[in-house]
């Protein structure tokens, strides 16, 4: 008997899988069969990954047609926000925490997911179809890759019975399983070395309820000047130390939580359980202990190593890796959706060129593209994590790291031009050129970390700082409006932006010489540009003193303008606290 032909089979009825077959749907008139080893699709465990950022969140509402589902079902989310226990302070209430923020709503909406509700959603939708078909409850699945443009060979289990078919095109979307790149050869490790325990409990755990301060009293407060009114418990919050951050992300009757850490940092063993994250937070954030003690735990899941690479993700034999089946970081800022987002679009698109040799083409730059997209998260989590632990340090970083996502991963997704090559060959030129800046300046920020840790012995009132106060950020969020633009005019565009980015990278370079050597002239030298070379940092005092001795410090330098807020708030006099 003839083995049944598809066009497009897809392994795995998760996020990545649903929102694939959801694109190609909706996109083209392909076929697509997904098949899923559950018999129950959402399943019936709570699932982790809730937050998105502009990507991810611009890809479900926009690309994919949720959004009406998104505002209905779902949170919306209000930007991501950080927060440090201050020295001298108990910590017990939410007015005690230093933090920083985005106080401004996002042009682009962003939401917090409830994973089984939106995969609900999306299986729904494809049902509908009558070119999709839904296969759950195979076991043995076994697959054979096609060359030479011949057909991939696919065989399950399903009722006791053997199933044989072929398929133009394979994707896997297994998620962590990884079926394909395990049966390939293609799995490879991280540098990054993390773990997390994350679970969920009932109710809203509402961080600006955790006070001592009566509903008035914290309504009215001294730091609404600068926080503003909108709810913070929208928001994905963390709680941040040195190589750890903990999150409370907010969903429909629950709240989920979770420690991610570095290993070097927090033995694996004292946080294998939610009972002892509780114990563990509790101590270092007291704010915590009284209301984590009551509630409800309703599920609860752990990895201990969660970071991943891959060889490849995509091949022109009409094979190719979606979400977690190729690679993973981490979740601090939370990539997962967008790097779904990224990678189904390229998936689609190839799916979509029918003539070999432009597909032979396309399938080697976006490789490039997905390999560049993980490489580039690397040093945020590889190099230094250790500086989540200071609020000073992570704002310059976050910082930084953020501009960046506005101007290479939001900006072109938006103008949808990351699947034209007369956009991705110049746009590859550009993010090596910001990727010798990035591992210049990570491993330095993470050096004037080190350098600064225990040097501090004045005690603080809380810091609360907007992120948007550095200027070239704020001027980042802009593009977010220039869409329209055909994929000349965003090259065009990432080439005027690359002086912004390169501002910012020198005003923190300009910034940390000043704090290490104790003298702010530096921030206002008029030949800081040629002295400072951003591409080739090094954190050593000795020869950071003896590059400053020959700048000119004529007050023409318009650098300060790019962090004014910032030197304001962590160069100020420190008030003594009992």
């Amino acid at each position: 008997m003839a083995a049944i032909q598809h066009e497009v089979v897809i392994l795995g009825a998760g996020l990545a899988g649903l929102s694939l077959a959801r694109q190609l749907l909706t996109s083209t008139g392909k076929r697509v069969l997904l098949i899923e080893k559950r018999s129950e699709v959402p399943s019936t465990r709570q699932k982790v990954g809730e937050a998105t950022v502009q990507v991810g969140a611009y890809y479900f509402a926009k690309v994919l047609d949720l959004e009406e589902h998104l505002f209905s079902e779902h949170f919306v989310k209000y930007n991501l926000r950080f927060y440090w226990a201050t020295p001298g302070r108990e910590n017990k209430t939410y007015e005690d925490y230093s933090q920083s923020y985005i106080r401004d709503l996002s042009n682009i909406a962003t939401f917090q997911l409830d994973r089984n509700k939106i995969e609900e959603e999306l299986l729904r939708l494809n049902l509908e179809c009558d070119r999709f078909e839904f296969q759950p409850g195979i076991a043995n699945l076994d697959v054979t890759i096609g060359e030479a443009d011949k057909p991939h060979g696919i065989s399950y289990e399903v009722g006791g019975q053997r199933v044989e078919l072929q398929a133009d095109w394979l994707v896997d979307a297994s998620g962590r399983a990884k079926f394909l790149a395990r049966k390939l050869g293609l799995t490879k490790p991280s540098p990054i070395h993390h773990g997390a325990t994350f679970f969920w409990v009932n109710g809203l755990v509402n961080v600006e309820r955790l006070t001592g301060l009566s509903s008035v009293q914290g309504f009215a407060h001294p730091s609404r000047q600068k926080l503003g009114h909108l709810p913070a418990w929208l928001a994905t919050n963390h709680f941040m130390g040195e190589g750890y951050w903990f999150w409370t992300i907010p969903l429909q009757g629950k709240t989920s939580l979770g420690l991610v850490y570095d290993h070097s940092k927090v033995h694996a063993d004292d946080v294998s359980s939610p009972e002892k994250v509780i114990a563990w937070i509790a101590k270092r954030f007291p704010l915590f202990a009284q209301d984590l003690a009551t509630r409800e735990i309703v599920d609860q899941g752990l990895y201990r190593d969660f970071s991943y690479d891959c060889s490849q993700t995509i091949s022109a034999d009409k094979w190719a890796l979606a979400g977690e089946s190729g690679r993973f970081t981490d979740p601090l800022y939370s990539p997962g959706s967008d790097l779904i987002a990224l990678y189904n679009t390229m998936i689609t698109d190839a799916i979509l060129t029918e003539e070999q040799s432009s597909l032979a083409v396309k399938a080697r730059l976006y490789e490039l593209l997905m390999w560049a997209f993980y490489e580039a998260y690397v040093p945020s989590y590889s190099v230094s994590y250790d500086v989540l632990g200071d609020q000073e340090c992570f704002a310059m970083k976050y910082s930084w790291e953020l501009m960046v996502y506005f101007t290479f991963y939001v900006f072109p997704f938006i103008n949808h031009v990351f699947t034209n090559a007369a956009f991705v060959v110049p746009f590859l030129d550009l993010f090596a050129k910001l990727g010798v800046i990035n591992n210049s300046i990570q491993p330095f920020i993470a050096g004037y970390y080190r350098w600064k840790k225990g040097r501090l012995t004045t005690q603080q009132e809380p810091v609360l700082f907007d992120f948007t106060s550095f200027e070239p950020l704020k001027k980042s969020q802009e593009l977010f409006y220039q869409v329209g633009l055909t994929p000349r005019e965003c090259i065009r565009g990432l080439e005027r932006q690359m002086a912004n980015v390169e501002k910012m990278a020198r005003f923190i370079a300009a910034y940390i010489y000043s704090a290490v050597l104790e003298d702010d002239s530096i921030l206002l030298a008029k030949n800081l540009a040629e002295t400072i070379d951003i591409e080739t940092l090094e954190f050593d005092p000795e020869k950071m003193k003896q590059t400053s001795s020959v700048l000119n410090t004529t007050k023409e330098s318009k650098l300060t303008k790019a962090g004014t807020d910032f030197i304001t708030e962590f160069r100020r006099p420190k008030q003594q606290t009992s």
